[in-house]
């Protein structure tokens, strides 16, 4: 099997243009470099140079064969970098959970710095129903969470508020309520409305939404919306989850009469003191304390 300073003089002597050049680069005599390279022919039984002229040139085959030196340089260089990062402490997986009715786009500017800082973490992140995030966490299946605040968190857990959505009222464009005026509560009463709803069924939050005696619940807020869209009722909903829809006329958002100003819920981020975040989780939670978001 090739050594690895083999692979490096014959890949070095590429890039730099002669034996004598990668010597330099390495600061190896020139016959070091020669015999790593004669010796790496001798062992793959290939010619990689053509010797015939003044400068050694790259022959076909070795062309054929320099990707996968590289790609044997590159991964002994992300073995020992990832072996360094785990010297440090540094966790190997991270997890982060956020709730479906938050926008990951305030986020995804964390997560493109965090995959710079911490590219041997591997890194999941789930996507829960309402009040679920916190159940992924108490069961360890998550390890950070942003998810709409509750007023209940399970013991153990802290909180920080990082901003707030807009909940809005919202039917499809053709539906009878898009019709009229401002609406009042028998107005919506009389209309079949969609509840997003936690697989948990010991959360009971969602019932201080209803407004209507004919309910039909989903556990997604994009399904509900969906569902609203075809008609099949109205829902309150958080602005973020139907922004695309209002844009494009599919929904339409409701003027409430006994409401002028659009419902606001917070925006929290979650994680537990019954399990310690290593250097990249604190990074991140970090991070996310700093952001101020504004959904709607």
């Amino acid at each position: 099997m090739p050594a690895i300073d083999q692979l490096e003089a014959f890949v070095t002597a590429v890039e730099q243009g002669s034996f004598s050049a990668a010597a330099r680069k390495l600061r190896k005599a020139q016959s070091a470099i020669s015999n790593a390279i004669a010796n790496l022919e001798i062992e793959s039984g290939i010619e990689l140079f053509d010797r015939s002229r003044r400068t050694p040139v790259l022959t076909t085959h070795g062309e054929a064969l320099l990707k996968s030196a590289r790609a044997v340089l590159h991964s002994q260089q992300d073995f020992i970098a990832c072996a360094s990062s785990l010297t440090v402490g540094t966790e190997i997986q991270l997890c982060m959970a956020i709730e479906q009715s938050v926008s990951t786009s305030a986020v995804l500017p964390l997560l493109i710095e965090f995959e710079k800082r911490y590219p041997y973490i591997e890194f999941e992140l789930l996507d829960p129903g309402p009040n679920d995030v916190a159940e992924q966490i108490r069961q360890g299946r998550a390890d950070i969470g942003l998810m709409m605040e509750q007023e209940h968190y399970p013991q153990g857990f802290k909180f920080r508020g990082i901003g707030y959505a807009r909940v809005i009222p919202v039917c499809s464009a053709d539906h009878p309520l898009a019709q009229l005026g401002p609406v009042n509560h028998s107005d919506l009463r009389g209309y079949r409305q969609l509840v997003t709803r936690s697989l948990n069924r010991e959360d009971d939050s969602y019932i201080q939404q209803i407004v209507s005696p004919k309910v039909w619940y989903a556990e997604s807020p994009h399904a509900v919306a969906e569902l609203v869209g075809a008609g099949l009722g109205w829902s309150l909903l958080h602005e973020a989850v139907v922004e695309t829809q209002l844009q494009r006329g599919s929904l339409v958002k409701l003027e409430l009469a006994y409401q002028q100003v659009a419902a606001l819920q917070g925006i929290d981020v979650v994680w537990t003191e019954k399990r310690a975040l290593g250097p990249a989780g604190q990074w991140l939670l970090e991070q996310l304390f700093a952001l101020n978001i504004s959904q709607g």
